[in-house]
């Protein structure tokens, strides 16, 4: 079951059951309490929930709708080099910090760093930005794990950790510079509700990038590839941290451009995670 944010023509946001060719809107005026997409997400009964809350005379066509970010109040976090793809290129990116990306990748304490407050994430076909003062950016296609107050794993959702590696490359500390900026992280196009396990292993994630409208980067991997267990990482984000309105938790890249490339002004990135969808942004650059 997938579950997504919209907004419909006159304004009103509400939240929907997602398919490829329309959407079903949910009238969240049939229980207390249940008023936005993370109250269902949190729900004991997420999957029973939707299924009461879903009105058959509210069918749409997505052209009839804008389908936003499925994000309310959570923090979003992330997770590097859990990819083996992503430590080398992290060591290559940086000389002087070369041992620490080495030493993370087989350590038990994962790297977790803060990533956005919901009013830096993007969602399908808003921009994502390229910092001013980087020369070297490029997008991160992630799995990204939906996480409860009480610290479950309640779903999953496809994330852009945008990142300026040059900035990281001079130096590790300025990892938050790199990564925590206006319009530096995309999510959605909606929250997959597993109704049955999650085939980690089998499941594909892709990305490609468009430079007017011709390909100029394709990658793909797949979730097995992943060195972490999302318990695992879970655990360790919410060791000594409390995440009162939940949490987002993007668990790192195995797909790396090669050095020589960067985001551009107008690119368009997309990534793609089987049975999840498509979260598609352009990217933008100021001066």
């Amino acid at each position: 079951m997938r579950l997504c944010k919209v907004r419909v023509p006159g304004g009103y946001q509400g939240v929907a059951l997602w398919d490829e060719h329309a959407i079903q809107l949910l009238d969240l005026s049939q229980v207390e309490k249940v008023h936005k997409l993370s109250d269902i997400l949190f729900h004991p009964d997420p999957v029973g929930l939707t299924k009461y809350l879903i009105t058959p005379d509210m069918t749409l066509p997505l052209p009839d709708l804008k389908v936003l970010a499925p994000i309310d109040r959570q923090e979003v976090w992330a997770a590097g080099v859990t990819y083996k793809r992503s430590q080398v290129a992290r060591m290559e990116e940086s000389k002087a910090g070369a041992s620490h990306y080495d030493k993370v990748y087989t350590a038990p304490r994962p790297e977790i760093f803060f990533k956005a407050t919901a009013s830096r994430v993007s969602g399908p076909w808003q921009p994502l930005r390229v910092r001013a003062d980087s020369r070297w950016s490029v997008p991160e296609p992630e799995l990204a794990l939906v996480i409860s107050p009480q610290k479950k794993l309640v779903g999953f959702s496809i994330g852009n950790d945008m990142s300026a590696r040059d900035i990281e490359g001079e130096n590790p500390l300025y990892l938050p510079q790199a990564k925590v900026y206006n319009q530096c992280c995309g999510l959605g196009p909606c929250v997959l509700i597993p109704e049955e396990p999650f085939d980690r292993e089998n499941t594909k994630i892709r990305l490609s990038i468009d430079r007017q409208k011709k390909s100029v980067f394709q990658g793909e991997t797949h979730l097995g590839q992943m060195k972490r267990q999302y318990e695992e990482l879970i655990d360790w984000l919410t060791r000594e941290n409390d995440i009162p309105h939940g949490a987002f938790l993007l668990t790192g890249t195995g797909i790396v451009p090669p050095d020589d490339f960067t985001l551009e002004n107008g690119d368009v990135v997309s990534i793609e995670i089987e049975g999840i969808g498509t979260l598609t942004n352009p990217i933008v650059k100021g001066v």
